[in-house]
């Protein structure tokens, strides 16, 4: 049986981080991590309205290390059940970053959508030229699938590739 969006847990413990359940007291926080200029060029266009639209709901989280917000994870489903897979994405504080943080919170989310979300398959597209993201992403056990051509936009308009990664839960060690 597959729980409902509603059923999402209020926290998700990894190893180090945990993943709480969005609040509005999140959205100040969050604003300041999106327009970090380390950050923002990944996530182009997140005001205030889009950071309340979209980051606040059953299928955000705050990530948390000691209390304190260092990030943001979502996650989407696909529930056509020919089709059924989640879709995440993630951004970390730049202060945060290079300490396995990122790789904690996505194998935690992971868990969490193969075992209570009963998805079989997650992906992630981080942009192809952000080789950190890339080599979280593969850290946390996600594999190159293939390179999505001018697939999002960036801050200047243009379009970037973007290199959609895929976990089976069958590659789970």
């Amino acid at each position: 049986m597959t729980a409902t969006a509603t059923d999402s847990p209020s926290a998700i413990a990894g190893q180090t981080v945990v993943l709480r359940a969005t609040t509005a007291e999140h959205v100040p926080v969050f604003l300041e991590i999106l327009r970090h200029p380390d950050i923002a060029p990944f996530w182009a266009g997140y005001d205030l309205e889009r950071v309340r639209r979209e980051l606040l709901g059953p299928h955000a989280y705050a990530i948390e290390l000691a209390g304190e917000v260092v990030g943001v994870i979502i996650y989407r489903e696909e529930n056509d059940p020919d089709h059924r897979h989640a879709a995440l994405d993630i951004a970390l504080h730049p202060d945060h970053q290079g300490q396995g943080l990122g790789c904690d919170a996505l194998r935690a989310m992971v868990r969490y959508l193969f075992h209570s979300r009963g998805h079989h398959r997650v992906t992630i597209d981080p942009a192809a030229h952000n080789e950190r993201a890339i080599r979280s992403c593969a850290r946390a056990g996600f594999r190159p699938v293939g390179v999505m051509r001018k697939y999002e936009r960036s801050v200047d308009g243009s379009w970037h590739d973007c290199l959609l990664m895929d976990l089976i839960s069958d590659d789970q060690p």
